[in-house]
Parts: C-alpha cells; sequence; structure tokens
C-alpha cells in the first residue's frame, strides 16, 4: 500500500510540474514605459495632447499595444514641474523596438503627427522627455485598469517614484513591496494600476507605481489611513527594510479626456 501511495506521489508531481512551469510562462511580467513630457516655461501642451491623442495611441492601438494612459498635473500636485505623463505597458522589452520600427513605416501615423514632428526645432513643444523602463514585480505582473474606473471623470492618479542609494537597498525595498506593502494598500483603498522596478531611467535603483482613486479626498483618506494601519507600522519597523528609500518623487495627476486608464 505504501508503495502504491509514492507511486501516485510521484505521478502527480509529475503532473504539477510542467503545469506550473506553462503558468508562470504565460504570466511573465509585463515592461512598461513611464514618458514624462517635461515641459518647461514654453512648452506646448496643447501640441503634445494633439500629438498622442491623434497619432500616437492609434497608432500603438494598431500594435495591440495598450490601455495607455496620459495624464497631467492635478490642482493638487505639489511637485516642481508641470508634465504630460504617459504610461506605456508591452507584454516583453523586444515589444518596445518593434513598436518603434512599426512607427517608422506607419503612413497613417506619420500623417497624423505631421505638424508634431516637422515643428521648428527651435520652437519645441517640450523641455525635454524624461523616460524610464520598468519591468512589473512579482506582487502586480500586470497592469490593472478596470473599466468602471475609466467611466469616473472624477478620479484621480498618483505616481510615486522610490529611489533607493544603492542596488542593494533597492532590491529590498522591491522585497518590502512584494512581501507585505501591497495588501496593505488594497485595504486602505489604496488601488495600484502597475508596480515596476526601474531597469533604465534617471532614478535608478528605484521603482515606481501608479495608484487610482475615486477622487482627491479619497486619495487623502486613503494615505492617512495606510499611515496609521497597524500593518504598516510593524512593517516598516523591520530592520530589514530599513533605510531603502532615499528620495520620493511623487506626482499627483489627473487623466486627459483621450487617456485609456
Amino acid at each position: 500500500m505504501s508503495q502504491m501511495k509514492n507511486f501516485l506521489r510521484l505521478l502527480l508531481l509529475s503532473i504539477a510540474i510542467p503545469q506550473a512551469m506553462s503558468i508562470s510562462t504565460a504570466a511573465s511580467p509585463q515592461h512598461y514605459e513611464i514618458r514624462s513630457y517635461v515641459l518647461g516655461d514654453q512648452g506646448d501642451p496643447e501640441a503634445i495632447h494633439d500629438y498622442l491623442r491623434d497619432a500616437f495611441l492609434p497608432a500603438m492601438n494598431r500594435l495591440k499595444v495598450g490601455p495607455i494612459g496620459v495624464f497631467h498635473n492635478s490642482s493638487e500636485d505639489q511637485s516642481d514641474s508641470q508634465r504630460i505623463v504617459v504610461v506605456i505597458p508591452y507584454e516583453n522589452a523586444d515589444e518596445i523596438s518593434q513598436c518603434r520600427a512599426s512607427l517608422k513605416q506607419d503612413a497613417s501615423y506619420r500623417k497624423s503627427a505631421e505638424a508634431y514632428l516637422n515643428r521648428d526645432p527651435k520652437n519645441p513643444p517640450y523641455l525635454r522627455i524624461e523616460s524610464e523602463l520598468l519591468s512589473a514585480m512579482d506582487c502586480m505582473p500586470l497592469l490593472k485598469s478596470p473599466k468602471e474606473q475609466t467611466q469616473n471623470d472624477k478620479r484621480v492618479f498618483e505616481l510615486r517614484i522610490y529611489e533607493s542609494s544603492n542596488e542593494r537597498l533597492g532590491d529590498l525595498k522591491v522585497h518590502m513591496f512584494n512581501n507585505g506593502e501591497v495588501p496593505i494598500f488594497l485595504d486602505c483603498g489604496i488601488q495600484p494600476i502597475f508596480i515596476g522596478q526601474a531597469l533604465i531611467g534617471p532614478f535608478t535603483p528605484n521603482l515606481s507605481y501608479l495608484t487610482v482613486y475615486p477622487n482627491e479626498d479619497a486619495r487623502k483618506e486613503a494615505w492617512v489611513a495606510f499611515r496609521a494601519h497597524p500593518d504598516w507600522q510593524i512593517l516598516k519597523k523591520k530592520t530589514l527594510y530599513q533605510g531603502t528609500v532615499s528620495k520620493i518623487h511623487k506626482y499627483v495627476l489627473v487623466p486627459a479626456d483621450y487617456s485609456q486608464i
């Protein structure tokens, strides 16, 4: 009887392991480009929105990339720069270069983007573009944008970038998110859209994440609840996680009327 039990156990394991491997492969982490058009004093946000709405988003959607989010600073934002933030999800890193090559061959895109691409170089619509490339983390391997959120005109977003002093501490902050921080978010009404660790960007080593709220009051209340949450009080005091964040960049954002997130 014991031999039969061992045989059945081995048989089940032989079936379960390939299934687990296929699930892991199918659910491989997404990559995200977070592109910020920093406007500066002479920026032309209308020209950028025209380009994104009429040329870039339609072309990327034809390539089956999306949903793409487009945001700008809210009246509550206290950051030091006005910007238009674009969130672009990719199924893998290779797709980024493939999409760039495809845009060059897309006649409809080139025609729609003509005014933007042919603008006088002495009169650019932005000061600079800042971009970072993120790999989705274990706690949230896929971007999540529930449809009911996009139907709420009062929704507010918050983009946070957590810098670390070195790669070891950056990895520990990722570990902190993967092992306890996100459930506290959800318990407090902080709904993540994506969470990713930077592979390339101006603030590495860092992780970045975007969250959404029904309105501005809900955003403020959620963070008050988070800071007071008993589980957060325990988690933030763990010796393992001390000193993992050296600087926080925070942007309170509202969506453009054509944003898909």
